[in-house]
């Protein structure tokens, strides 16, 4: 296959634990045909959804690890698969590319994950959609509403809707003499729409990442532990990554949420989950391949290759 990665710059991957290079490392063994560009590098012209692609080359070296030849503008439905691999913000550029890649399945490109399910499904607000396994949450601008909810559960996280990593997360206790300061912050004094949770104690035993790869569940998830005195998990922000087995719990929620997630083309979905419930569904790029496989030996990147493969036939 002919594949286009849409990334951030390869110069800043962090190989020895990246996802995406994950999946290019994977792709490349199987003889697969490698391109990058960057979201900046799609564009519309002459009624065609093209990319400023670069033929990638992996050398296998840890430092010089790819070589690229020069870019060249290339429609997309000539690749046989596009990846959507850019890291939030999900702001307004990033909508901006979706509806180009949308435009360009109307004219044959093959992209993963589909742009209208990525628009569809906020990482934040989709857990609205699976009420049966969500804490107690609330999502609006509105500061009465959010101090009213501190006030009923005493303990709640605050977080923005178009984040990743941890980042703008806070951990706010009734009574704490910053909460309006904070909650000014995150709203934009009511101009910007956030999310509450009730704080869920269990997160001491980490922040779990569940993949579901094809609408099929990886056996393993990722236990994101915070740090000491740290109450976000994300790797990012310091947590340590801990491969574990599915709970019977967590193969309910991402057995249940697989095959409609598989049904929008949503072709991989990081599932988050701290205890026995749903705080996030994460489409954009998931990641935390190459943690599972290292400390399992479970190929994510072989499974995530298997269902691309697959998704191209059909």
């Amino acid at each position: 296959m002919k594949i286009a990665f849409i990334v951030d710059p390869i110069d800043e991957f962090k190989i020895h634990k990246d996802t995406t290079f994950a999946i290019m490392r994977e792709a490349a063994a199987r003889g697969h045909e490698l391109h990058v560009m960057q979201q900046e590098n799609l564009l519309w012209r002459g009624n065609v959804v093209s990319g400023n692609a670069s033929r990638l080359h992996l050398t296998g070296d840890k430092t010089n690890w790819y070589r690229v030849e020069n870019a060249a503008e290339t429609p997309l439905q000539q690749f046989d698969a596009v990846l959507m691999r850019k890291d939030p913000p999900f702001d307004m550029e990033y909508v901006y590319s979706t509806y180009l890649l949308e435009l360009a399945e109307t004219q044959g490109a093959r992209v993963f994950n589909r742009p209208r399910a990525i628009r569809d499904y906020n990482e934040k607000m989709a857990i609205a959609r699976y009420p049966r396994y969500t804490p107690p949450s609330l999502i609006t601008r509105q500061e009465t509403l959010i101090r009213e909810f501190l006030a009923e559960h005493g303990d709640i996280i605050l977080k923005p809707l178009d984040g990743m990593g941890g980042a703008s997360v806070f951990r706010v206790h009734a009574g704490d003499h910053n909460v309006g300061v904070i909650i000014e912050m995150l709203t934009h004094y009511g101009r910007r729409t956030i999310m509450a949770q009730r704080y869920i104690p269990e997160i001491r035993d980490g922040d779990k990442r569940i993949l579901v790869i094809g609408g099929k569940v990886v056996p393993y998830s990722l236990a994101r532990i915070p740090r000491q005195g740290e109450t976000r998990g994300n790797l990012a922000a310091g947590g340590t990554g801990v491969a574990r087995e599915l709970s019977p719990r967590d193969r309910e929620i991402a057995t249940t949420l697989a095959p409609e997630l598989d049904a929008h083309g949503l072709l991989l979905v990081g599932l988050d989950v701290i205890g026995d419930y749903l705080t996030e569904v994460n489409v954009t790029s998931p990641t935390c391949f190459q943690e599972i496989t290292e400390q399992t030996g479970f190929n994510v990147a072989g499974m995530m290759l298997d269902a691309l493969e697959q998704a191209v036939l059909r």
